[in-house]
């Protein structure tokens, strides 16, 4: 379905990659990678407004404390791109909260419960059409166009990008713990539905030494192999179960992990809490491995985990560090 004089536009994609070359550096603009739910914004200019998710799903109802930025631009019809998210106390975007309110398009009742209880919060990065069609136009000039609109709300802002200092945008990223950054070439048009090496993301990944306490059986090519493993780490003589790991290994790590898992066997669960894991198989706590993740969920879960190795260099007792 079209709307009242706006296309539909798919989001540009971002490529995974690296810093631009240091000689490079002032012909891109570097935005904080947000951690919450894409929405392409469609402001028709007649008071209301709709927000499509990078599927293409209709989510307005999801999210109804957004329906006063229908009339922020007053009968300037426009598609806006950005993020919704929700933010933690500390004012950044917190995934696990989100989750709550993702899905509650059909349920518009409880999206307004959940709205007074966890309010969503619409950061604005891109402008596509503004009285026109403006996604030939380069980056560094959609961008200013975007920060004349003064889109500032109690539900919605516009960040502002910085151009240049890519390794100190990266190092304040990592140093507040947020999940990474987005370079954009200031001379880049906007490519609906590309994935685009015009805009690269650095995920900012984090390594923790766990130790396996259980693991779930792979299905399919992988019957008899872990499909993933349960780990945990110790916390005051405890070990607190942390997350499920089920990507990292090649065929001959896997392999090699299920005979040392079935060398640890055991019939007692050796998490403080019980995983909700079906199919779930224990063993002694004596593994250590090195997992990659990208952040922890308000319960000290590892999001995005994925294995790295094995360290039968360290001691079970070394797994202790980095719990919230």
């Amino acid at each position: 379905m079209r709307l009242p004089n706006l296309p539909l536009v798919a989001p540009m994609l971002a490529t995974p990659g690296t810093l631009p070359a240091p000689d490079q550096d002032l012909r891109w603009a570097y935005e904080t990678k947000q951690d919450g739910q894409r929405a392409v914004v469609y402001l028709p200019g007649d008071g209301s407004v709709t927000l499509r998710a990078r599927s293409g799903e209709d989510i307005t109802a999801a999210y109804p404390e957004l329906g006063a930025l229908g009339g922020a631009l007053g009968t300037t019809a426009a598609v806006l791109d950005g993020e919704v998210l929700v933010l933690d106390e500390r004012g950044r975007g917190d995934f696990q909260l989100l989750q709550s309110r993702m899905g509650l398009a059909r349920s518009p009742g409880r999206a307004a419960r959940r709205a007074r209880q966890a309010p969503a919060h619409l950061v604005l990065f891109d402008v596509m059409h503004l009285d026109g069609d403006l996604t030939g136009r380069g980056y560094a000039w959609r961008r200013r166009t975007l920060e004349s609109l003064a889109l500032e709300g109690p539900f919605w802002s516009t960040p502002t990008a910085l151009v240049g200092h890519g390794e100190e945008a990266l190092r304040a990223t990592r140093a507040s713990g947020l999940e990474g950054l987005v370079c954009k070439r200031l001379d880049s048009v906007y490519e609906p539905g590309v994935r685009s090496r015009s805009w690269i993301k650095i995920r900012n990944l984090r390594t923790v030494d766990v130790l396996v306490g259980g693991w779930v059986p792979g299905r399919g090519r992988l019957s008899g192999l872990p499909g993933a493993v349960l780990v945990g780490q110790r916390d005051q003589g405890r070990l607190r179960y942390v997350g499920s790991v089920g990507t990292g290994w090649s065929a001959a790590e896997r392999a090699e992990l299920a005979r040392l898992l079935r060398a640890a066997e055991t019939g007692r669960c050796p998490f403080d809490t019980l995983p909700r894991a079906a199919e779930a198989r224990w063993v002694l706590p004596r593994l250590v491995g090195e997992v990659r993740y990208s952040t922890r969920t308000r319960a000290g879960l590892l999001r995005q985990p994925s294995w790295l190795r094995l360290r039968p260099d360290l001691a079970p007792e070394d797994s202790a560090a980095d719990l919230p």
